[in-house]
């Protein structure tokens, strides 16, 4: 994921391991993933398609907790640095540009349990106490 659009990180606990921990959120145009900085076990999402005039978020509810989320990234679509709106559910995952109304919808593709290397430096949020 050579291109960097939204690299964030969300606290709480991991579907897999259980743990309290920070699950780390990177998207970009190919794909989006949730990482748990704890276990590793990872969700990858695809996307499915790019859209400006859709108002509002589309996932939908799965088995876990959706997570709102707002994170601070460049848009693709106008360039501005800005606050973007992240919704990430059991099996969509949404982008929102709030300057634009660019969005960018992702579907559950894969999901892998494994440690791989995480680069701390591309993460947006700080880590949690």
């Amino acid at each position: 994921m050579s291109d960097q659009f939204i690299f964030t990180r969300y606290r709480t606990d991991c579907y897999n391991c259980g743990e309290d921990a920070d699950q780390v959120i990177k998207a970009v145009s190919s794909q989006a993933q949730v990482i748990c900085s704890n276990c590793g076990a990872t969700r990858i999402f695809i996307p499915r398609f790019e859209n400006m005039d859709v108002p509002g978020a589309c996932t939908p509810l799965g088995r876990y907790d959706v997570w709102s989320i707002k994170t601070d990234a460049q848009c693709k679509n106008c360039g501005v640095l800005g606050t973007h709106e992240l919704v990430v559910g059991t099996n969509h995952l949404t982008t929102r540009c709030q300057n634009c109304g660019y969005t960018h919808f992702y579907r559950f593709n894969l999901e892998y349990i494994g440690q791989c290397p995480i680069d701390d430096e591309d993460v947006s949020a700080p880590p949690a106490p």
